[in-house]
């Protein structure tokens, strides 16, 4: 073959390149993703879920797991899927190329060609260089990254199936407020260019989360309005270009990291962003509702570095209240759904008709009765702060504090709710309705305008865990003096 002949064979392969890479991203920036989480002590069932998101016009659905019935109830489903990797998981498919060959096969080609699930992305960790973790996967994420998509091409999905890293936005950050001063972490730089050189080597994208919420529970003084996207008085002027918002300032770090690094033209996935609903007093239905509605109406535009439609998805699809509190009690109440599918403000989600969001089907509910404080028990009973924190520890309460949904509660009220979250999760057995002359079961619902009290819903796996009591969740140091002061005042 000679010289010219050769060049045009490169020629030609280089344009079915850039085609493949162009059809590729035709192909994923489009409509909105949601992020499905399972930390939930009673699930909707799982075809009510994918209904859900059809019924709601989501396009994407990122999992945290690879769960082989979840997996299976998407099946035909024409969901763009992103399986996930936990962090505890790393260690072994970094270590053995065989472990993450046959991850693939299991979680990955067996789903793809057995079950027509639309599998897009593999999502290696989540969130692994927190500063929280300690360095613990600082040695495996990458690694594990490699070998999963070494896997990827020895099973022929490569082209159809692209690997990523969900990152947290600190691991980027920049020396002042603007947003060219953006780079990666020094402690975590050098890591970071190697994951993003062999991300842009495969083709694949760079996944972030980003949480303008976060920015607001974390500093009291951050300007509450350059959270939203409906305008703030004073925007940032960074090398002619405008900031009136925190995520375009945030997500144009990470594009000016890239860039400085020599990736500029890398494709970003947001992969988690949204506004929790209740657990702090910056956590509520208004935030929630003005935040998400602005950003829907944002996507489409892009950021001032980046104009052009955002590849994205909410966090979260519905409530999860056996989340870790640690970083928070909103952190159970991120879902633009309530637990039981039912949504928590109006969000036009892009439907052609200018709808807002549609609920569940078919949704089962336990009876209507609730555990409440009995109106003969006495507030100087001593056996009350035991009973109610004993509820807190292995239920839900974190609906209770200031600035939360049911903080206009008195303190009978308070009680219970308390009884009532530990009831519900436990299925309304009727031991469970059993602190020692305190609780009795009524038909009368507790309510109030602000605070639900709630009703859990019937499924497979409730029907299942109906004689087996809850599991025991820990509850965070901050609420569980709360709820005792509560109960002792």
């Amino acid at each position: 073959m000679n010289m010219h002949s050769s060049s045009r064979t490169n020629h030609g392969i280089m344009i079915g390149a850039i085609v493949l890479w162009v059809f590729w991203v035709a192909r994923v920036v489009n409509g909105i993703g949601a992020n499905w989480g399972t930390q939930a002590t009673h699930p909707l069932e799982l075809s009510t879920t994918v209904k859900l998101l059809k019924d709601n016009g989501f396009q994407k659905v990122k999992l945290f797991d690879a769960d082989s019935i979840t997996l299976t109830a998407l099946k035909g489903s024409g969901l763009e899927v992103m399986v996930g990797i936990p962090n505890e998981m790393l260690y072994s498919l970094a270590n053995s190329v065989p472990a993450a060959e046959n991850w693939v096969a299991k979680n990955v080609s067996a789903h793809i060609s057995s079950n027509s699930v639309n599998i897009r992305y593999v999502a290696v960790g989540n969130e692994p260089f927190l500063a929280a973790f300690n360095g613990t996967f600082l040695d495996t994420t990458l690694p594990a990254l490699q070998n999963i998509q070494a896997a990827l091409i020895k099973a022929g999905l490569a082209t159809q199936v692209k690997v990523t890293v969900p990152l947290n936005a600190d691991v980027y950050q920049s020396s002042t407020d603007m947003p060219s001063t953006g780079d990666f972490r020094p402690d975590i730089h050098d890591l970071m260019l190697k994951i993003v050189k062999f991300l842009s080597d495969n083709l694949a994208p760079f996944t972030v989360n980003i949480y303008p919420f976060i920015s607001l529970y974390n500093d009291p003084n951050f300007p509450v309005d350059y959270a939203f996207f409906d305008g703030y008085s004073s925007p940032i002027t960074d090398n002619g270009l405008a900031y009136d918002n925190v995520f375009d300032a945030n997500y144009d770090t990470l594009v000016w990291a890239l860039q400085k690094n020599g990736y500029g033209n890398m494709s970003i996935i947001v992969g988690e962003v949204g506004w929790p609903t209740d657990g702090n007093g910056n956590a509520n239905l208004k935030y929630a509702q003005r935040f998400n509605q602005g950003f829907m109406s944002h996507m489409s535009k892009g950021t001032p570095m980046k104009p052009g439609p955002i590849d994205a998805y909410l966090f979260s699809l519905i409530d999860e209240d056996a989340k870790s509190i640690q970083p928070g009690n909103f952190e159970r109440h991120w879902g633009i759904f309530y637990f039981d599918g039912k949504p928590k403000y109006n969000l036009k989600l892009g439907a052609a008709d200018g709808s807002g969001l549609v609920a569940a089907s078919n949704v089962e509910y336990l009876p209507k009765k609730w555990c409440v404080m009995s109106s003969a028990a006495s507030l100087e009973d001593s056996g009350i702060a035991a009973s109610v924190s004993y509820a807190c520890e292995n239920a839900d309460c974190t609906s209770l504090g200031y600035g939360t949904s049911c903080a206009n509660l008195d303190q009978r009220g308070n009680i219970s709710f308390a009884f009532n979250s530990y009831y519900q999760q436990n299925n309304q057995l009727e031991t469970a309705c059993k602190f020692p002359n305190l609780s009795v079961v009524t038909t009368s619902d507790p309510s109030t305008t602000e605070c639900k009290f709630k009703i859990m819903i019937l499924s497979t796996s409730t029907r299942k865990k109906v004689s087996s009591g809850a599991s025991k969740k820990p509850i965070g140091i901050f609420m569980f003096v709360f709820v005792l002061l509560l109960a002792v005042c």
